[in-house]
């Protein structure tokens, strides 16, 4: 199995090339495994096959493409992606919509809304290439696509200032729209979800319980700390450690100071992600 991050919030630089590797408010994640390549979201931009150029990655053969979850910082490269692939399809959860708000107060009082979701139209526009999906499905030999099965992550939607627009009404996200994609590999389960939103705590236990028995070696993603108090971040870090998981790859919304924390709890078993990083199993 081989991993190389695309897009991450940390430029880099690629020692091979000599070229720099772009970095951006998103995250792209290319993954070569039992002989099928797969791509995990396309980051906010073009930026991401930029950077896939420059560390040998070519967008042209990846047989699966996934979204995690339905913000345009890892959709709006989609247009971009089906520009260079005329063939993957394209998995989003069933539950995704171009309907994804941040919400918030002006003066503190005065609610308003804007949109952070997938570009308007890229639904219709790319239909022949998306596929949705529903419930646990299998995508390969080997690779799985599961939903969140937490109650009440409204509560963390509210708490984020996260909304979904559904027939003219605002309600809190409750990520029904977010998935992992799962890889069963020989060392344990290799879970990747990109923003985390409903808790990679939370995502742990959820995989955990589909799939009893099994070892969850190693997460990937973003955890969505960057707003969230001291505290609050260490009490997530004591969960996480609590649960035994071996690897912790994290960057984009985790942020820089609950990355210092995260890292200060579970010691080496972190490690900041960055553009072109690449994990080998």
């Amino acid at each position: 199995m081989k991993i190389q991050v695309l897009i991450d919030n940390i430029e880099s630089f690629d020692a091979n090339s000599r070229r720099k590797l772009f970095g951006e408010w998103g995250l792209s994640v290319y993954t070569e495994f039992e002989g099928k390549r797969y791509l995990l979201d396309t980051g906010a931009s073009h930026l991401f096959s930029k950077n896939a150029a420059v560390v040998g990655v070519d967008l042209s053969k990846v047989d699966v493409g996934v979204l995690s979850h339905a913000h345009y910082d890892h959709s709006d490269g989609m247009a971009r992606f089906f520009a260079l692939n005329k063939t993957a399809p394209f998995y989003l959860r069933k539950g995704a919509g171009e309907n994804c708000y941040h919400a918030g107060k002006l003066f503190g009082r005065i609610p308003y809304h804007y949109y952070i979701g997938i570009h308007k139209g890229y639904l219709k526009r790319f239909a022949d290439r998306i596929r949705f999906a529903e419930g646990d499905m299998q995508i390969a030999p080997n690779v799985y696509l599961v939903p969140h099965k937490t109650p009440g992550l409204e509560r963390i939607g509210e708490a984020a200032h996260l909304s979904v627009k559904e027939n003219g009404v605002y309600r809190y996200d409750s990520f029904d729209h977010e998935q992992s994609l799962v890889f069963n590999t020989s060392k344990g389960l290799f879970v990747m979800n990109s923003c985390s939103h409903g808790g990679a705590d939370n995502i742990v236990k959820e995989i955990e319980t589909t799939f009893p028995g099994k070892k969850i070696y190693a997460i990937l993603g973003g955890f969505h700390l960057f707003r969230y108090k001291d505290d609050v971040v260490r009490a997530f870090a004591e969960r996480l450690h609590a649960l035994d998981v071996q690897k912790i790859y994290t960057g984009h919304c985790t942020g820089n100071r609950a990355y210092e924390i995260l890292h200060e709890v579970l010691g080496d078993r972190a490690e900041q992600m960055r553009c072109g990083m690449t994990i080998e199993l």
